[in-house]
């Protein structure tokens, strides 16, 4: 999560269990979050040089390298198609990151734009996170990391919870904290962040571990029967009562009872929840003598209670009393960081139930990436309204929409879903470009090696379209950064199922993107991902070049 004063690399206070507050330093990261070898997705390099703001921070594929929190092992990029040229990356202005790229080294995109020459990223786009495409291949999200002195407890790792983002880490150490007490949590959180998931760690973590865990969602049960449902009933006590109901919270005797949704709790159930928390004691629905019960209660919630308090829907000394301890999950756009290695998580868990669990385990840096960067870019950069829930509905329809074929795949419905409400495109570029500080190192464009020549048979529709999108629509690098003729990329594009042509274009769709680009071509090129000569020719032939 951003820190309060996102315009500052600085020192704050961070919780930790069972010490003191401990320093900790806020600084700019870069995550790994697309890559050939998938399982190095999740790997971070923090920018400690910048925090002086007096030593740039050069990335190439060979140096420096990235591990995994807490982690021994760390490795170079090690993309072969990424230049030994490296990019750089400098302290900007009130804690920002400005990015250069040398002519003639890696192309590198922030999501779906080309930097040309260098950009400006504001703290304000550190703390929402930048997705970086490097040379169509490569896929890393430019993001603030809070790192603790001594780093964090080996302890935190074994919850369950996938991600390292400061948000997640606070969830682990508050569920450490208060797992191993009688007291009742509140868990509060958007819907499909993963309430149930921190109550479930809660229970493995305490004393009642060996006991039943019961989960109800109290949204899902009837007005009419709730109360029976939970507190049990006596056989007759209603029509349809023709046997004694044990309740959920005699099911729970000696566990916990995790209730989700609680606000949905009508008035008459959220007084008999208040009486059993103070008393221990429930009375079946139909019954005159409390039945003792020993149970551990977590809710949960996405609605503000405080404001049904005021509005009159919700008890205040019920909320008092079952927030003994709040624990706050952070919604997805708030740890995007960790979308990469959930999305992994999740794709892993499908890939197992349909036999292909191999594909996300490579030793080849020069294999076309499984997850595409441009799609990993497009990941970190959606809203997820519906959060972890829904990210892993996404994993599931990709997995399942791609099995058979070398990489991910999205249509066109899904591809719109990812794009609503998705992150604008973050920072400026540059407009004085100074020299780099340490320019002296950085080699000269004829000593980085091309790319070696290949035959078009070998190159894939997927890889044709990345390198499209690397070197800006551009056929001829495009040709260059593939190692075949000019004249095989026309032949590639004519032959895929993923590619267009600006000839296949209506004259309806070029006069719309022109208007709403506002008449900039490079915009054009990008929305309609065209070749830009061949574009321009049908902007001529339409009549709009001049209005």
């Amino acid at each position: 999560m951003p820190p309060k004063n996102p315009t500052d690399f600085s020192t704050t206070a961070v919780r930790t269990q069972g010490t003191p507050s401990q320093a900790a330093q806020v600084m700019p990261a870069l995550t790994l979050i697309g890559h050939a070898q998938p399982q190095r997705i999740g790997e971070r390099l923090l920018l400690e040089g910048l925090l002086s703001g007096e030593r740039a921070v050069a990335l190439s594929r060979n140096a420096p390298d990235f591990s995994r929190a807490g982690g021994v092992l760390a490795l170079p990029l090690g993309d072969p198609f990424l230049s030994r040229t490296p990019v750089r990356f400098e302290a900007g202005e009130r804690g920002g990151v400005r990015l250069r790229v040398p002519e003639g080294g890696t192309p590198v995109w922030v999501g779906s734009e080309p930097v040309r020459g260098g950009r400006e990223f504001p703290a304000e786009a550190l703390a929402a996170g930048v997705p970086l495409v490097l040379a169509g291949r490569v896929a890393l999200l430019l993001h603030q990391a809070t790192v603790r002195g001594g780093g964090a407890p080996a302890e935190l790792a074994a919850l369950g919870m996938v991600g390292d983002s400061e948000g997640i880490l606070r969830v682990r150490e508050d569920v450490l904290r208060v797992a191993d007490l009688q007291v009742p949590v509140l868990v509060r959180g958007e819907t499909g962040t993963g309430k149930e998931l921190v109550a479930r760690a809660l229970h493995e973590r305490s004393p009642r571990r060996a006991g039943p865990f019961v989960s109800v969602n109290l949204g899902a049960l009837s007005k009419d029967l709730i109360a029976s449902e939970l507190f049990g009933a006596l056989r007759g006590s209603f029509t349809g009562a023709t046997r004694d109901r044990e309740g959920f919270f005699r099911a729970a005797h000696g566990g916990t009872l995790f209730l989700d949704e609680v606000a949905e709790a009508p008035p008459e159930v959220q007084a008999a929840l208040l009486r059993v928390l103070e008393t221990g004691e429930v009375y079946p629905v139909g019954g005159q003598a409390p039945v003792r019960v020993d149970v551990r209660l977590v809710t949960a919630t996405d609605a503000d209670l405080e404001a049904r308090i005021r509005d009159g829907h919700f008890k205040a000394p019920l909320l008092h009393r079952l927030a003994g301890f709040e624990i706050t999950v952070p919604p997805l756009r708030e740890r995007r960081e960790d979308i990469a290695p959930l999305f992994l998580h999740f794709a892993r868990q499908e890939l197992e139930s349909t036999g292909e669990a191999g594909r996300l385990s490579s030793s080849d840096a020069r294999a076309e990436p499984w997850l595409p960067a441009s799609l990993a870019a497009r990941l970190v950069r959606s809203a997820w309204p519906g959060n972890v829930r829904q990210l892993r509905n996404v994993a599931r329809q990709l997995v399942i929409g791609s099995r058979g074929l070398p990489g991910l795949r999205v249509d066109a419905r899904l591809e719109q879903s990812l794009e609503e409400g998705a992150l604008p495109i973050p920072g400026q570029p540059l407009t004085a470009q100074a020299p780099s500080p340490a320019a002296e190192d950085t080699p000269a464009p004829s000593e980085v090696r091309a790319p070696a020549r290949r035959k078009p048979a070998d190159v894939s529709e997927q890889e044709v379209l990345e390198a499209l999108r690397a070197c800006a629509w551009d056929l001829k690098a495009t040709a260059d950064w593939l190692g075949i003729p000019r004249s095989s990329v026309y032949v590639l594009i004519d032959k895929s199922s993923l590619l267009r042509t600006a000839r296949d274009l209506s004259p309806e769709e070029i006069t719309r993107c022109f208007h709403e680009c506002e008449g900039d071509l490079d915009r054009m090129v990008q929305k309609l991902e065209v070749s830009r000569r061949a574009l321009q020719r049908r902007v001529r032939e339409l009549g709009l070049e001049g209005s």
